[in-house]
Order: structure tokens, then C-alpha cells, then sequence
């Protein structure tokens, strides 16, 4: 697995569902699926199908976490400013209108926030970009044109 690129508040947050989901979340499954036993006969026992599949989301959930935390980059400002990496702050121009972004690792990514994945056609598109030049980016309404103003 690749390295995964977090916030150092994604990866407490994912460090925290881990713990939950460890501790309460299989304490809960594994009541859930003894009271399913008792009640007798497993081959037609809808209580016990739906603990298990509850049980196989969990252990799932806990193994992508476990995968995430193990290969987690925090992000961290980058120092020189001179050109976008992952962690940057921009300011950008699209037409008349100005937007700022961050760009982060997917697993922090909200648009609507100004949080871009790296991954995104747009953050691969502004990655090791200088103030100053044009990105140009394929979108589903057609090409989209943004200047980089200013990279902190």
C-alpha cells in the first residue's frame, strides 16, 4: 500500500473510530451474536445472518483503518512556498472570481471546504505548479483555466 496523506486531526479521528470499533463495536457483535445462538437453530436464524454480516462490515472497517494508520504521511506545510505540494494553501483565479484551496491527502478531501484531494484532476493538475503560471483542467462541463495567485 501507498503512503496515505493525513491531517494530523484525520488520523486522530481514524485512530479513534479504530479504538471504538475494537473495544465497543465487537463487544456489541459478539453479544449480538450470542443471543442469536440461543436462540436455536442457525440455518434459518435472521437475528444471527444479521450479526454476521454486522460483524463482517466491522472486522472490514477495522482492517482498511488499521491499513490507513499504518501507512499514514502526516501532511505538514510545506516550507519553501515556491511550488504546490501536498499541504500547500493556494489562492487561485478562475475567470473573475478567486477561490482557495488546500491541497490534502483523499482521505481529508471536502471541496465545499477547500480541501482538495491530491489525487483530484484538479489537485494533480495545481501539484509542483508556481504562483504565478495556468493550469488547465478537464471537468465534466469542459476546460476549466485557473491561475495560481499566491502559494503559502
Amino acid at each position: 500500500m501507498t503512503k496515505v496523506y493525513l491531517t494530523k486531526e484525520r488520523l486522530a479521528e481514524l485512530k479513534k473510530e479504530l479504538a471504538d470499533l475494537k473495544t465497543r463495536a465487537r463487544k456489541e457483535i459478539a453479544e449480538r451474536l450470542k443471543q442469536a445462538k440461543e436462540m436455536g437453530d442457525l440455518s434459518e436464524n435472521s437475528e444471527f445472518s444479521s450479526a454476521k454480516e454486522a460483524q463482517t462490515l466491522i472486522e472490514h472497517r477495522i482492517s482498511q483503518l488499521e491499513d490507513l494508520t499504518r501507512e499514514a504521511a502526516i501532511i505538514h506545510k510545506p516550507k519553501d512556498g515556491q511550488t504546490i505540494k501536498i499541504g500547500s494553501a493556494i489562492k487561485v483565479q478562475k475567470g473573475n472570481r478567486f477561490f482557495n484551496y488546500t491541497i490534502v491527502g483523499p482521505e481529508d478531501s471536502q471541496p465545499g471546504k477547500g480541501l482538495i484531494s491530491n489525487e483530484s484532476p484538479l489537485g494533480k493538475a495545481f501539484l509542483e505548479k508556481k504562483a504565478g503560471e495556468t493550469v488547465k483542467v478537464q471537468t465534466p462541463v469542459g476546460l476549466a483555466e485557473y491561475k495560481i495567485i499566491k502559494i503559502e
